[in-house]
């Protein structure tokens, strides 16, 4: 695994973990609604983005990407 495949799954783990505690769901099911909506596969996609921002970022971005999904 390259330092850039560890990088973004760090991502992904702060945006389901903030996901999670934000919205009071538990993580699993957190992640199973972010596979269900490919966020963890954007996030992948907009890494060289993401990883220039804030920590938070991750977090923010999948609040945004759901907010448009589950309209």
């Amino acid at each position: 695994m390259t330092q850039t495949e560890r990088d973004e799954n760090l991502m992904i783990v702060v945006a389901v973990e903030g996901y999670s505690q934000k919205h009071q769901i538990s993580p699993r099911d957190t992640l199973a609604l972010f596979m269900r909506h490919d966020v963890n596969r954007l996030i992948r996609r907009n890494y060289g983005a993401l990883h220039t921002q804030s920590f938070d970022e991750p977090l923010l971005f999948a609040e945004d990407v759901l907010a448009r999904k589950l309209k």
